[in-house]
This record gives C-alpha cells, sequence and structure tokens, in this order.
C-alpha cells in the first residue's frame, strides 16, 4: 500500500511534534485532528525556534500541515495512516481507535503512541487488531530520534515493517520491540538505573548530586556511542559473568518504589514541580537545566 496521507489524532505538543516530524517528507499530506481548536502551526513553531533549520524551510514544512475538528472529513477517511497522541488514558485511547475504525479503511495502518500502556488492550476490541502496533515517540519527539515500535499480540509482521519502514524515512531510528510488556525496551533500562540510582541515596551511600554527576562523567559519557550490549562484547563476556557473579546480588531488586520515594511524594516533594524533590530547586536551576537539555540535544542532533 503506497502512504501518503498521514493523519495525527491529537493535537497536543507530542501530536504537534509528531506532525512536525512527517513534515520532512513532502510526498506526505498531514491532516492533525483535536476535539478543540488548537494553534497547530504556532506550537510547532515554538516548539522549533531553537533548530537550526534553512530559511524557509519551516514555512515549506507548515505547508504540508493541516488541521481538522471535524471527524467526518474526508482528510479522515482518506487516512492511509494514523498516529494516536491522545492523553494516556486507556478508554480515550479506545474510544479514539473506535471512531477512526467506523471512518478509516480497513488496510488502514493505525498506530498509538504511548509510553507505558499495552498496544494489546488498547486494540483489544479493534476489528482489523492485525494492522494496530505501538508507536513509543521519545519527548521532545521532533528531537530525540528513538521510535519503539511495539508489536501488540496481533500486529502482523507486515505492518510492523511498514511502519519501520516509514519512521527511517522520516529521519528516526525505529527500534522493534518483539513483545508487548511493561515499559518496552528502553524505559525498563531507564527505570532500571533509576531504581539503582534511588537506592544508593535511600541508603546513605552518596548524596543525589554525587549520583547525578557518577554518571554524567562515566559510562554517561560513551552511552550515546557505545551501547551495553556492545559494551559488554568489547569487555569480553568472560570479564562481564565475573562482575554480575560478585555484584548482582547485592543490586537494588525491589519490586515496589523505593520509601524514599513514597515519602518525599507524601511530603509534597515532587521536584521541579514543588521546587524541592531529592534536591531543592530554585527557578532559575529550572530553568537552566531545561534549556541546557534542550541545547545539549540540538547540539548533538544538528551540529554544524
Amino acid at each position: 500500500m503506497e502512504i501518503k496521507n498521514i493523519l495525527i489524532a491529537g493535537g497536543g505538543m507530542m501530536g504537534k511534534n509528531i506532525a512536525f516530524v512527517f513534515s520532512s517528507n513532502p510526498a506526505y499530506n498531514i491532516t492533525v485532528y483535536d476535539l478543540y481548536e488548537t494553534d497547530v502551526h504556532g506550537g510547532i513553531r515554538s516548539n522549533c525556534a531553537s533548530l537550526k533549520l534553512a530559511e524557509g524551510e519551516l514555512d515549506e514544512r507548515l505547508s504540508r500541515i493541516g488541521f481538522t475538528t471535524d471527524l467526518d472529513s474526508e482528510l479522515i477517511k482518506s487516512a492511509d495512516f494514523v498516529i494516536e497522541a491522545v492523553f494516556e488514558d486507556m478508554d480515550v485511547k479506545r474510544q479514539t481507535f473506535a471512531k477512526l475504525e467506523e471512518r478509516c479503511r480497513p488496510d488502514t495502518i493505525f498506530c498509538t503512541n504511548t509510553s507505558v500502556m499495552s498496544p494489546s488492550e488498547i486494540s483489544r476490541d479493534l476489528k482489523y487488531r492485525e494492522r494496530f502496533v505501538g508507536t513509543h515517540f521519545w519527548n521532545p519527539g521532533h528531537l530525540i530520534p528513538l521510535v519503539e515500535v511495539v508489536k501488540s499480540d496481533a500486529t502482523s509482521d507486515e505492518t510492523a515493517q511498514t511502519v519501520m519502514e516509514v519512521l527511517a524515512g522520516v529521519g528516526k531510528e525505529p527500534v522493534l520491540c518483539k513483545k508487548d510488556v511493561p515499559g518496552f525496551i528502553a524505559n525498563r533500562m531507564q527505570h532500571a538505573l533509576w531504581r539503582e540510582a534511588i537506592s544508593i541515596v535511600e541508603n546513605g551511600i552518596a548524596d543525589a548530586e554525587t549520583v547525578d554527576k557518577a554518571v554524567r562523567y562515566s559510562f554517561g559519557l560513551r552511552l550515546p556511542q557505545l551501547g551495553p550490549i556492545e559494551n559488554a562484547d568489547m569487555v569480553g563476556l568472560d570479564l562481564t559473568y565475573n562482575i554480575h557473579d560478585y555484584i548482582l546480588r547485592d543490586l537494588e531488586d525491589s519490586h515496589k518504589p523505593s520509601p524514599l520515594l513514597k515519602q518525599l511524594r507524601d511530603e509534597g516533594k515532587l521536584g521541579f514541580k514543588s521546587g524541592e524533590g531529592f534536591r531543592k530547586w530554585t527557578p532559575e536551576e529550572i530553568a537552566k537545566s531545561n534549556a541546557e537539555l534542550n541545547e545539549y540535544l540540538v547540539g548533538m542532533l544538528y551540529k554544524d
């Protein structure tokens, strides 16, 4: 099937950023659908203000992105490829796809952008479940290259492969998650690290600032170039085995959130949003952290 008409269901931050990603291919006609009027173009301009785009490129890409609040529009019915980006609410997602299935062709590919929810559960009540797949765009969606393509218990190999090819064609780095498991691939690894990091603070081994510094100035530096499996092969699996045989028994393996994390949450110490979490944060420090992250990502991905 030739894919030409792209529909983004949901005009929030992720929906806008995903629309911008697909606008890199001039062959695509892109429509953003939302229940409410939203300034899609203005939102994209704001999100992309720091990008190093050629003069006129943003205007050209925005010209390929339309918007509608009419679910019965021909723009909806003619969609070849749909990415849902509504709230992380199971009922809302199921209702959205139920309405889309009533209007789209049986061969239209359906993708759900979710970071935690099961594609199998989201698509449970659909008639054509083989054409449904998870696509986890990482935030900010227009900067982070990775998209996890997650097969449900019914996704066809053909659907998964097509989605992988489409995403690669708009500059993403798609990876295939063969099983629908909580956390998919990257979040499972990320939160395993967070669990150990929080445990180190909780057990008085090091304070929060030291934990972050230890990551930033050691293995964190090489992670963009050297993944953990390649690193294990590099140092030798005999050494890796010996290290694991010694250290794994002492690592945090709790299946519940940290008591310290629960205590901080219950005390209203929620991090940036309250000004205090594991550390205290001034408004200036919060703004600096957010700005430096954005600058780092743009610098890494848009090198001169």
